[in-house]
């Protein structure tokens, strides 16, 4: 019989996993298929960790890892993959935003072999703020105009892939992480499966604002080097501007004399072209920001604790 693990990325959502635990046990009833709870939590300072514990003193299908701080759920779902056994693996929100309805579906799909991963998209954003909407489209649009990667607009990390898959995923080792990239990167077949926007069942989003800005800086970064072609173009045509310029100075001075003038259009000139070779500077900066983070070679999360059953096969 075939093994799904579910992974489960946790971060200070001690309200929520009570909900999901409950709605993903009535699913798993409906599928003929041994299961894995694997549950990771990501340093959370709620009793997240407190809670996963008592549901895996009574469901030895629950497994669990608790990082020694909160390290994001790029690193949640890398561990989850690393740690999990099935012959199928699913990565699952649990605040319910995923609907876990979806499984069987998705699990039959892989079994017709047509498909190495069935992955989940929104068709709408609706009960997101509209400015958040508007720049995720925006970024999607950007992304996919400047990578080779596409990136799927609307893509949730809820999808099922097969273990072929999943190891793939993994010697993909790096740092800084961006699993939407990576999941295309990697390529396979992959089958698309559009739901509405869910509200979550329980606490706030996790996501603000200004993370999810440099979360889509990390992923444009990660996945094209276009922004380092148009700071060299912006350069070529800064430096052709300002021969065009000399060579206008020359002329207008030969004919008409050198009159002191312009100094307000020649401050604000500057002011731009600073600006402009600042703004550049700092996007030749995170490149050289990820490939340091890359060259220590730090680990991409620390395990504090583990559930007992994983110890003793680790």
């Amino acid at each position: 019989m075939d093994r799904i693990s579910i992974v489960v990325p946790c971060f200070n959502e001690e309200e929520s996993i009570p909900l999901f635990y409950k709605k993903i046990k009535e699913i798993m009833e409906g599928i003929n298929a041994e299961f894995e709870l694997m549950f990771v939590d990501d340093g959370s300072s709620d009793k997240t960790l407190d809670v996963i514990k008592e549901y895996q003193k009574k469901d030895e299908i629950i497994k669990f890892i608790s990082f020694s701080r909160n390290f994001g759920k790029e690193a949640a779902m890398y561990a989850g993959l690393k740690e999990s056994t099935g012959d199928y693996v699913a990565i699952m929100d649990v605040d319910l935003q995923d609907p876990p309805e979806l499984l069987k579906e998705m699990y039959e799909t892989l079994l017709t072999k047509e498909y190495d991963c069935v992955a989940t998209k929104r068709k709408t954003r609706k009960g997101e703020p509209i400015i958040r909407s508007m720049f995720a489209r925006l970024f999607y649009k950007i992304i996919n105009g400047m990578s080779k990667t596409e990136i799927v607009s609307g893509a949730r990390d809820y999808r099922l892939m097969t273990r072929q898959m999943v190891d793939s995923i993994l010697e993909l080792a790096e740092y800084n992480r961006f699993s939407k990239g990576i999941f295309s990167w990697v390529g396979f077949k992959t089958k698309w499966i559009a739901y509405d926007n869910i509200k979550r069942a329980k606490g706030k989003s996790k996501w603000n604002f200004w993370k999810l800005f440099v979360y889509s800086i990390n992923g444009i970064t990660a996945f094209s080097t276009v922004p380092l072609v148009l700071s060299a173009l912006m350069g070529i045509l800064f430096c052709l501007l300002a021969f065009i310029m000399i060579i206008f100075i020359i002329i207008k001075t030969c004919i008409y004399g050198d009159p002191v003038s312009g100094w307000p259009s020649t401050i604000c000139v500057i002011l731009f072209v600073s600006g402009v070779q600042l703004f550049f500077l700092g996007v030749i900066g995170q490149y050289i920001s990820k490939a340091y983070l890359e060259i220590k070679n730090r680990p991409i999360y620390i395990v504090k604790e583990k559930s007992k059953k994983q110890e003793n096969k680790s």
